[in-house]
C-alpha cells in the first residue's frame, strides 16, 4: 500500500529465483498478492516510481512467510476434540490476530492522515505569511495615501517663512 506521495500509486513486480516474473502491476495504490512458493530460493520484489520521479513515496508491505505454527504443540499430532482451555486459547489467538490486522490498518491510515495534515499545515503557513505581507504593503500604501491628502503643498515656497 502506498502511504504517501504523488498520486499514491507505484509499479511493482515479483520474480522467482529463476528470474520468471510471477506478479507485475503498474500504477497501483493497494494490492494483495498471495503466492505459494514452488521453487526454493531468493524471491525478488521491486517497487518503481518511474512515472512520477519528482515525488517521494512511502510504501508499506507485509510479507507472511510460511504457515502459522499450531498454537499448542500437541494439536498437530493428535486428532481429538479440544479441551475447553485449548478451545479458549484458539479463540483468543484468532481474536488477537484480528486485532493485529486492525492495528496495522489503523497505523497505515494514521500515517496517511499525518502526512496530509503536515502538507496542509505547510501550505496554510505559506499562505498566512503571504497574506501578512500583502496586508502590510496595503496598510503602508493606505497610510501614505491618506497622509498625502492632509499635507499642504504650496507652489514656489522654498522653505523661507514670511
Amino acid at each position: 500500500q502506498v502511504i504517501t506521495g504523488g498520486h499514491y500509486d507505484v509499479d511493482c513486480y515479483v520474480e522467482d529465483p529463476n528470474g520468471k516474473t510471477i506478479y507485475k502491476e503498474t500504477k497501483k495504490q493497494y494490492d494483495s498478492f498471495p503466492h505459494r512458493a514452488e521453487v526454493e530460493g531468493v524471491y525478488t520484489f521491486c517497487f518503481s516510481n518511474e512515472f512520477s520521479t519528482f515525488s517521494h513515496k512511502t510504501v508499506y508491505f507485509d510479507l507472511q512467510v510460511g504457515d502459522e505454527p499450531p498454537i499448542l504443540p500437541a494439536m498437530s499430532s493428535r486428532v481429538t476434540a479440544l479441551t475447553q482451555m485449548e478451545s479458549a486459547c484458539v479463540t483468543i489467538h484468532e481474536a488477537l490476530n484480528t486485532v493485529i490486522d486492525s492495528q496495522t490498518h489503523y497505523r497505515l491510515r494514521e500515517a496517511q492522515d499525518r502526512s496530509r495534515a503536515e502538507d496542509l499545515n505547510g501550505r496554510v503557513s505559506y499562505w498566512s505569511v503571504g497574506e501578512t505581507l500583502i496586508l502590510f504593503v496595503v496598510s503602508v500604501g493606505q497610510v501614505m495615501l491618506l497622509k498625502s491628502f492632509f499635507t499642504e503643498k504650496r507652489p514656489g515656497s522654498s522653505g523661507a517663512g514670511t
